[in-house]
């Protein structure tokens, strides 16, 4: 598990279903003066460089994020998660950067790179970057991860921040001292690597404990669309578990944009299940879904599945 680093995959287009959802739902939370809480189970290391030799070994941000940047006709959702990872790369006095450089050999930087027009694609915000632009000062960020150089990466890169814990520890055992939060508002991230199997039964147990602890806890769910039995059933088994412990029903978002290789490998595309969603995030990505299916797919098949149980 300590292997996996998200800098080979920042920016692809998992991350793009991933982060744009996020920003709605964040969004969505700040609507009500109450501060809230986000907890974020694998945080990684909040920022990446797309220029660095990790990012660049497949190159994976060229099929995700590089298919929507520079465009005129993004649909809403789409227009505003580009703008901040655009702020990412424009603004470094916004973002602090690592103490130390991310992938071994690169020079410390004070900021995400300021491209000499402002307008090149250089880094990608994690889900805390992400986060960081959106959440207000009042509410509380709890980050949790495995790996000791993206942890300390991640906690030079937050540390100014208010009401902020970068810890460097297990997420999913994190929750049960999380939850519930003191102003009973409260967001849950959860996005392993599912390099091993366990992970998606960890997944469920993680949340079912959110559930019990805090029934209301919005909790999204990422996984990979694999050809592998247990990428099929979480979201049935999160489904079930939603349904009987849940107060505000779930959503279900799946964008497929590949196929699997000639022996039935890799990554066909990714999936959120959400945990009491907002009311109107149903609407949100069925505008966007179908942009994103055309500007992201790689094959003629390319599709999207949206269903929710709303309550």
């Amino acid at each position: 598990m300590l292997a996996y680093r998200h800098a080979f995959h920042a920016g692809n287009h998992a991350d793009v279903l991933k982060h744009m959802t996020q920003a709605l739902v964040l969004r969505y939370m700040a609507e009500k003066d109450k501060p809230y809480t986000l907890i974020d189970t694998h945080a990684g290391a909040g920022g990446y460089s797309l220029q660095g030799r990790y990012a660049n070994k497949n190159g994976e941000y060229e099929d995700g994020i590089g298919k929507l940047w520079g465009r005129d006709d993004l649909p809403p959702a789409c227009a505003e998660y580009v703008t901040l990872v655009k702020a990412f790369n424009r603004d470094p006095q916004s973002h602090a950067a690592p103490s130390s450089p991310p992938e071994g050999g690169q020079k410390a930087r004070g900021g995400p790179a300021l491209s000499d027009d402002g307008g090149k694609l250089t880094q990608y915000p994690g889900s805390p970057g992400i986060a960081s632009m959106l959440l207000r000062a009042e509410d509380r960020l709890r980050l949790y991860e495995l790996h000791p150089t993206d942890e300390r990466i991640l906690r030079a890169f937050l540390a100014k921040r208010p009401n902020t814990q970068v810890c460097q520890g297990d997420g999913f055992a994190a929750l049960k001292g999380e939850l519930p939060t003191p102003s009973r508002r409260a967001v849950v991230l959860i996005d392993p690597p599912y390099e091993l199997k366990h992970d998606y039964g960890k997944t469920l147990t993680a949340v079912r404990e959110a559930l019990t602890r805090f029934a209301e806890t919005v909790i999204m769910v990422w996984y990979p669309h694999l050809q592998l039995v247990e990428s099929a059933q979480l979201p049935q088994r999160l489904r079930a578990t939603a349904d009987s412990q849940a107060k505000k029903g779930w959503l279900h978002v799946r964008l497929s944009v590949r196929q699997p290789d000639a022996k039935g490998f890799g990554m066909m595309g990714s999936g959120l299940f959400i945990i009491n969603p907002p009311f109107k995030l149903h609407d949100q990505l069925a505008a966007e879904l179908p942009y994103l299916v055309e500007h992201l797919g790689q094959y003629d098949g390319a599709n999207y599945l949206l269903e929710q149980r709303a309550v």
